[in-house]
This record gives structure tokens, sequence and C-alpha cells, in this order.
């Protein structure tokens, strides 16, 4: 190690702490976590057979006193089973444990700022001052006009003799404006997502966790809503996350966009934007009278069609799609180019590792080009 002393200092390299084991399992066993869709039992057996080919722990720490010390910590609970007998359930600190650990797994090294909201280059009601004065208009927020201006600008308006104050004279201490997003996050869980023995869903969830993360932290004035999509679509809350799991299901592009809209008609927000997850073609229609179109052979020009109007409908109500397609065949590539073509949005092929960074770089161009 490095020592250099200065007029009777002494400065060392910096060495970074060691994990202790706990925190070594931890991340560990929050890794099997997600990838077991919560299942605290299978993700204990799958480090303890880890456990016995690293020696991950020491005889003087086991796999037991971690169970104890998750307990103890707060990230596990013993809770009584329905059908009898006793199980472990997990706690909001351990699921946020997990959103954490996706967030730095995907995202890096992205720290929480002071207020949560973007700066762009507009004027505006925001809480930040640009250090600059303009005239008020009407419907400015009063507590926006600066007395010393004012008083000032009525002196050199009116004179001292006869000083008054009018709604000309009142200035305001000008300052950023302050924009918020409000995205929509589309989670593909048709068989196809586990299909051939290739785990499509732990990265798509990871994702979905690392955006809920970074949002609930950095944005917090910003709003994300997470749908799943198979035969049919529906909403799942940030912390359901670790626990989905992909299904027997087809995948009804037309249904998830559908909710996707619904949703982000009621916001209030300008920016809205639609982030796709899939690895495969739209296949599936519930009809008026609510029973389902299937066709898993090929693109079905009916369904594809259905899509396209979904795509143009979001694009007439200024929505931007962007699809993250996991998957290389040349048919779903020209599906997802035209598909994109009618919506005006955008369209990555992405190899799973990828996946995640491509994400938060468009949620972040995305929101600087609408707010400009």
């Amino acid at each position: 190690m490095k020592e250099h002393i200065v007029r009777g200092f002494r400065f060392e390299t910096y060495k970074a702490p060691e994990l202790s084991v706990f925190d070594r399992l931890l991340e560990i066993f929050t890794d099997l976590l997600t990838h077991t869709s919560g299942d605290f039992d299978e993700a204990i057996d799958w480090l303890r057979m880890l456990d016995e080919e690293y020696q991950l722990t020491t005889p003087e720490y086991t796999i037991d006193n971690f169970i104890e010390d998750l307990k103890k910590k707060g990230y596990i609970r013993d809770e009584v089973d329905p059908n009898g007998g006793n199980g472990i359930r997990l706690n909001a600190k351990m699921e946020q444990n997990i959103r954490k650990q996706a967030l730095n797994q995907i995202f890096g090294n992205i720290g929480k700022s002071s207020n949560g909201n973007h700066k762009t280059n507009k004027s505006g009601t925001g809480e930040d001052t640009t250090g600059e004065f303009r005239n008020y208009n009407f419907g400015d927020p009063v507590e926006k006009i600066s007395i010393t201006e004012s008083l000032k600008n009525a002196q050199i308006n009116n004179g001292i003799g006869d000083f008054h104050l009018t709604e000309n004279d009142l200035i305001i201490d000008d300052s950023i404006h302050q924009s918020q997003m409000s995205t929509v996050l589309m989670i593909d869980i048709s068989h196809s997502m586990i299909l051939y023995g290739e785990d499509r869903i732990t990265p798509a969830k990871k994702v979905a966790m690392a955006l809920a993360e970074l949002i609930t932290t950095r944005y917090p004035k910003d709003t994300l809503d997470i749908i799943v999509f198979g035969d049919d679509a529906w909403p799942v809350k940030i912390q359901d996350l670790p626990y989905l799991q992909v299904g027997p299901y087809h995948t009804n592009t037309v249904a998830g966009l559908q909710l996707a809209m619904d949703i982000l008609r009621r916001k209030r927000n300008t920016n809205k934007q639609i982030f796709m997850i899939t690895d495969g073609k739209p296949s599936c229609i519930r009809q008026a009278d609510g029973t389902y179109y299937m066709n898993s052979y090929g693109l079905d020009e009916y369904v594809v069609q259905k899509c396209y109007n979904m795509a143009s409908q979001a694009r007439r109500l200024h929505i931007p799609i962007t699809t993250f397609m996991i998957a290389q065949d040349p048919y779903l590539q020209r599906f997802v180019s035209e598909f994109t073509e009618a919506n005006q949005g955008k369209a990555f092929y992405t190899g799973l590792n990828g996946l995640g960074h491509m994400i938060f770089e468009d949620y972040e161009t995305n929101r600087k080009k609408r707010i400009r």
C-alpha cells in the first residue's frame, strides 16, 4: 500500500472494505429470488447448492445463520400457510432490495437527485430560479412576484411623488420549468418468453424493477405504470414484479396497447410514452363477443392489422411506442418495422444482456426530446 506524507498528514491508497459474508450472500440470494419469481424455498435450495460448490459460507457462518439474519434485519418473516404449516414470506425491505440491485446491475451508478425533477431549457413554474426577471403575465403564481424589483419598477415608471403600483409594474422572478413524464412499460409474459429453455422473462423483470427504482428515486414526480400481456393484459404493482411468472399464454399485443393508452389518457402530464418488451409476434385478439381469435403460426394479417391500427391511434394521441424485440426473425423484423412506422416510434432488436441499458438510454432521450 502506497503512503504519502504531507506536512504531518499521512495519505494512503484507498481500499474498499470487503463485503461481509452476509452481504455477499445477500447479493447472490437477491438474484436467485428474481430467477425463482420470489420463491424463498427454491432460492435457498439454489443458494445451498452454490455454497457446496463454491464455499460461499464459513464454518462460523452458515446458510442457517444467513436465514436468521434475514429475519433479524427485516428482509423476511415467518408466516402461517393457509393450507397448514409455516412458510417464509418476503418483506417490503427485501422487495425494494431486489429493485435496487436490479437498478445497480442494469443502469450502473446513478445517484439520487435532490428533488427528482428534470430541468428543461424553458422558463416556467418550477422551483429553481434562473436568476433573471420578466414582466408579470396573467396567471403567474403570486408567490413568484419579486417585491423588490416590482417596487423599483413602479418608482421608475411612476416617479416618487405620485408613487403607485400597477399590474404593469409587476416583475416575476423567473424559474426553470420542470417537466413530468408518464411511462407505461408493457412486458410480454406469453409462453415463448421461456420457450426452448431460454430465460427471457428474468431480464425483462430486472429491467422493469430497475426502471421502477430509477423513477421512484430519481424522478419521483414522474409516473410509471407496468402492465403484462398474454391472452389478456392487466396491471401489476411495483412490489409484485419479483413474483412475475410466464404463463401458458398467447400474445395479445392489442390488449396490452389498449390498456396502456387507457392508462395514459387519464394522466395529466403532456409527456407520455410506452415501452414494450416482447419476443414474439402478436397471435391473439379478444373479440367483441368475448371469444378469442388465436393463431400461433406465422404472422396473421387480421391480428397484425389490429396492431397497426393501435399504433396509429397512439400516434394520434402523441404517445410514442418504443419496441424492444428480443428476437431476430426476419418476419418479426418486418412486423416491427411496419408497426413502428405506423406509430412514428422507435424499435430495437436486442440481445438480453443489453436490454436494460437501451431502455434507460431511450427513456432519457425520449424525455429530453419532448420537453424542449
